[in-house]
């Protein structure tokens, strides 16, 4: 089989390279770090790709060459990741942890609401035209994550004697939470998809960041005084996390080890 390689727009900054295998292309997000001794190529499963760490003064040439030789890799882990499942009719999706699917309304008076179903089933009804399915239901899910993450992180700042921080939410895709050295939260709003309880220990785990800048001994102990949650949280969110990126477009779940040289 042949492999070939191209540096979009033949430049350094443009930082991914394009390999094409068994009819397949992939994208590898190109990473330079200054403490990197070797070459890192890992599948990303929130994203759907590949990126190759790289030390700071390694060559393009030699990072397109480590990821030809591992092209066959990269395709096989992509292969294997979950199959994506779109906010649609019928889908059934995790709410708080909960299997919901998804009732098309178009005739029906609101955006989106919440029922129990006959069989314990929940049932998320999105009224209006089908092709605004999905971004209603984001915009749903995020007003939801956004009123419980407030909830929560009021409740744990209070507790350790800090005032309420400031809250942002987006999609990302390497941490569920952060903390910024000014003392702003962020947050993934998919939290809303996963356990009240995980969703909990996150807003505390953030709080406790604005003690604690770090995971020390400390940070830990006052993490697990304020939310007991804490070990099983961290467990589901080993066990589970990365499924929840599954839902919606273009997001997946998956896990896979690196390959380095």
């Amino acid at each position: 089989m042949r492999l070939f390689r191209s540096i979009e727009n033949a430049r350094p900054q443009s930082g991914v390279i394009e390999l094409r295998h068994d009819g397949e292309t992939y994208r590898v997000q190109l990473r330079r770090v200054d403490t990197a001794r070797r070459f890192i190529l890992r599948v990303r499963g929130a994203t759907r790709d590949a990126v190759l760490t790289m030390p700071r003064r390694a060559s393009l040439k030699d990072a397109a060459e480590f990821a030809e030789r591992n092209a066959a890799w990269v395709g096989v882990r992509l292969r294997r990741l979950p199959q994506q499942v779109g906010f649609v009719d019928g889908v059934v999706f995790p709410l708080r942890g909960a299997p919901t699917r998804i009732v098309h309304a178009p005739g029906a008076r609101g955006v989106v609401w919440l029922t129990a179903g006959e069989t314990g089933e929940q049932k998320l009804y999105v009224a209006g035209d089908g092709a605004h399915i999905d971004r209603r239901l984001r915009d749903w899910l995020k007003t939801q994550a956004r009123i419980e993450l407030v909830a929560a992180v009021g409740h744990y700042a209070q507790t350790i004697g800090k005032s309420m921080p400031p809250i942002t939410l987006k999609d990302t895709t390497t941490r569920w939470g952060s903390c910024s050295a000014s003392g702003a939260l962020n947050f993934s709003w998919r939290l809303i998809l996963a356990p009240t309880d995980v969703l909990k220990y996150l807003a505390a785990h953030e709080v406790c960041h604005l003690v604690h800048m770090n995971h020390s001994a400390r940070f830990w102990k006052l993490c697990r005084s304020i939310c007991p949650e804490t070990d099983a949280a961290e467990a589901w969110l080993k066990a589970h996390g990365l499924d929840l990126y599954r839902y919606g477009a273009k997001r997946v779940g998956g896990a896979t080890r690196p390959v380095t040289f």
